[in-house]
């Protein structure tokens, strides 16, 4: 896949404030309206300043790469999200933050899997979309851009003031892995209903200290590896045996996201038992997540969930399904002892769950 980059200066400065790597992936934020062949198409970011003339208030040094062909959202893979963390690695040193232009339909997968690949992450990689084109009267797409762009380059004694992986999306910042795409027609498409929001974006941007994740004491650490034999087991009323055999069988499965009821219960029934007991005795690892957006996974608290205890199903807290399928990917790519990865799934590595 091809890049293509440009330099934006907004303001001319001779000492900029800021220095801020723009990527742009696709999605419905980077599209225009094209009058002559009446429909979108990519935008040209050489003309980003005629779309967003406000961007002329900042003394920024912007820099676009953008990826050709742009990528819908829908067809994001492991292969994007590594080169997005070779991206950011490779130009680290040379910029004070990172936005993401990302459509919003899989933005929550890929800010949970950039947070696992970023080991120790001290500047902002913020990741940001839009519900409606930039090229568009009534857009977010703007609102958006500017203040992503704004939490990116703000700084406090010297160091970035959200040093993590974050989605911002109509007013609100969230950590990136624990943001979930909630809405498809309004603006604000993104919540984060287990952990407090970062930032909140009014007449001013009030940070909320207390909830952003502390600045890293080692270097940036790059992963590259993730493993997708993975797979989301989601249980309803009815479900058969035929269903979940079938899938906890798929050839060369290591990992299954069990998304249960509630606070992590599952039906009793014998056959569902065993499947689960010779999945976990094969070497799968089964990581529990409730279907509900608020509360937490508590295994044993319940009848229904005990016997998951029991057996060797790893109680995934309060995190997404989002968060924990990249996370399944990104722990199974370390290539741990059995005991170990057990243990690192069931750990908050960036923020993704509360222990």
């Amino acid at each position: 896949m091809k890049v293509v980059k440009v330099e934006i200066d907004t303001a001319a400065p001779a000492d900029p404030e800021a220095s801020i790597l723009i990527i742009y992936t696709g999605g419905t934020i980077g599209m225009a309206f094209d009058e002559k062949a009446k429909h979108l198409v990519p935008f040209n970011f050489n003309m980003i300043l005629d779309k967003v003339p406000e961007l002329q208030q900042f003394k920024y040094l912007l820099t676009v790469i953008s990826l050709d062909p742009p990528i819908d959202s829908s067809n994001v893979t492991i292969p994007t999200w590594v080169m997005l963390a070779r991206l950011i690695e490779d130009n680290y040193e040379h910029y004070d933050g990172f936005v993401i232009l990302h459509g919003t339909d899989t933005m929550a997968y890929s800010a949970s899997a950039l947070s696992y690949l970023l080991e120790n992450l001290n500047k902002p990689v913020i990741f940001t979309g839009a519900q409606v084109p930039i090229g568009r009267v009534r857009t977010d797409a703007r609102e958006n851009l500017i203040t992503a762009l704004q939490i990116a380059a703000t700084k406090t004694d010297g160091h970035s003031l959200v040093p993590e992986v974050c989605i911002f999306f109509h007013t609100l910042l969230l950590r990136g892995n624990r943001g979930k795409k909630v809405e498809s027609s309004h603006f604000n498409a993104f919540k984060s209903e287990n952990y407090p929001f970062l930032a909140k974006a009014g007449v001013n941007i009030d940070y909320y200290w207390s909830y952003i994740r502390p600045h890293a004491t080692g270097p940036l650490k790059v992963h590259y590896h993730m493993d997708n034999n993975v797979a989301i087991l989601k249980l309803f009323p009815g479900i058969t045996k035929p269903v979940v055999e079938s899938l906890l069988h798929v050839p060369g499965l290591k990992g299954v996201v069990l998304e249960t009821f509630g606070a992590g219960n599952a039906p009793t029934n014998p056959w569902l038992i065993a499947l689960l007991q010779d999945a976990i005795n094969r070497g799968i690892f089964i990581l529990n997540v409730s279907q509900c957006d608020e509360g937490r996974v508590d295994q044993g608290r319940y009848e229904t969930s005990k016997y998951l205890l029991n057996m060797g199903v790893i109680g995934g807290a309060d995190i997404t399904s989002d968060a924990a399928i990249t996370k399944m990917m990104y722990v199974l790519g370390l290539n741990l002892e059995p005991e170990l990865t057990k243990q690192v799934l069931a750990m908050d590595l960036r923020g993704e769950i509360t222990i």
